[in-house]
């Protein structure tokens, strides 16, 4: 990964989708990295599909974490 950007999130597509889809509208630009879709590329597994890390610029993780947690916390039982 790019120096000057940190990882934010790991886990599932769709809660990945939906941190990206927030960040977006606050004119975030999230770089997101697939590792199932990366290793089926590359003719390899993965042993978690659906698996997805979110990275934002350094810049722009203070805004980030606050968006990250209310989007994780309203998907808690």
């Amino acid at each position: 990964m790019e120096s000057g950007y940190i990882k934010i999130y790991t886990g599932s597509f769709i809660i990945a989708q939906l941190i990206v889809d927030k960040l977006d509208a606050v004119g975030i630009s999230p770089i997101v990295k697939d590792e199932s879709e990366s290793g089926r590329l590359a003719g390899f597994g993965s042993s978690i599909p659906g698996y997805q890390e979110i990275f934002v610029s350094e810049e722009e993780l203070d805004a980030s974490v606050p968006i990250v947690e209310s989007v994780t916390a309203e998907l808690q039982p």
